[in-house]
């Protein structure tokens, strides 16, 4: 039990500091023209946009504005959701 506990707590705990470098890549998308966002950015992209190109696929900007972000979040923020619910139950049964 010990170990399914330590991959839960882990698992949890890096999609919510994915879901940051998400937040933070998303927000400094905003000033891409800025030398320092721009710098910031050429780090985290190989990080977040294999993620963020399958929602981009899905959703297509639309005027110049990348809604597939903010279904990307969702469907991480339901993962970690889904993820929490079924540690509860599984650590509650006793696994």
């Amino acid at each position: 039990m010990d170990m399914v506990a330590l991959i839960v707590v882990s698992l949890m705990k890096f999609l919510e500091i994915y879901g940051y470098i998400l937040i933070v890549r998303i927000l400094l998308s905003w000033f891409q023209t800025q030398e320092w966002a721009f710098n910031i950015i050429s780090f985290l992209s190989p990080i977040t946009d294999p993620y963020l190109n399958i929602f981009r696929s899905i959703i297509p900007p639309l005027g110049g504005i990348d809604f597939s972000a903010i279904l990307a979040i969702l469907a991480l923020q339901f993962l970690q959701s889904f993820l929490a619910t079924s540690a509860r139950s599984l650590f509650a049964a006793g696994f």
